[in-house]
């Protein structure tokens, strides 16, 4: 299975088990190359992997998810791991609230995201973990 195959089993999956859950918040955990990697035929300026996330990759974004109702609810830098795997390192934490996973699932299966802002993710990245999450109705 490819990742691109994997991702979009993982999609789907969340999508069935998320249908009802109203508002979700996806967790990504990012590390950036220290330069961004485009493939050849690229003809942007060589830039760091964080200008490529925030600066390329935001933006085109935000264009293929025009008209959803999503916002960034949190952006963090990562200034420590106090638990976790030996070498987990992250450079970043930045959490985005969805109204709904069908309206994620909407923005990342959308032709105008795979061609204008997964190129951008893909060049900045260096490891990356996008956990969905729900807010539970805790007992008082």
């Amino acid at each position: 299975m490819t990742r691109t195959e994997y991702e979009n089993a993982a999609i789907e999956t969340a999508a069935k088990a998320l249908a009802d859950a109203g508002p979700v918040y996806m967790v990504n955990m990012v590390r950036y190359r220290e330069v961004a990697h485009y493939d050849a035929a690229s003809d942007l300026p060589p830039c760091s992997g964080r200008e490529a996330y925030f600066q390329r990759y935001a933006p085109a974004f935000n264009m293929a998810a025009q008209g959803e109702d999503f916002s960034v609810f949190w952006v963090g830098n990562v200034r420590g791991v106090l638990v976790g795997q030996d070498g987990e390192a992250w450079d970043d934490i930045v959490i985005v609230r969805y109204a709904s996973f069908d309206v994620l699932r909407k923005i990342l299966q959308n032709p105008a995201y795979e061609e204008q802002a997964a190129p951008h993710r893909r060049a900045a990245l260096a490891d990356w973990k996008f956990l969905v999450t729900t807010q539970p109705d805790l007992p008082r």
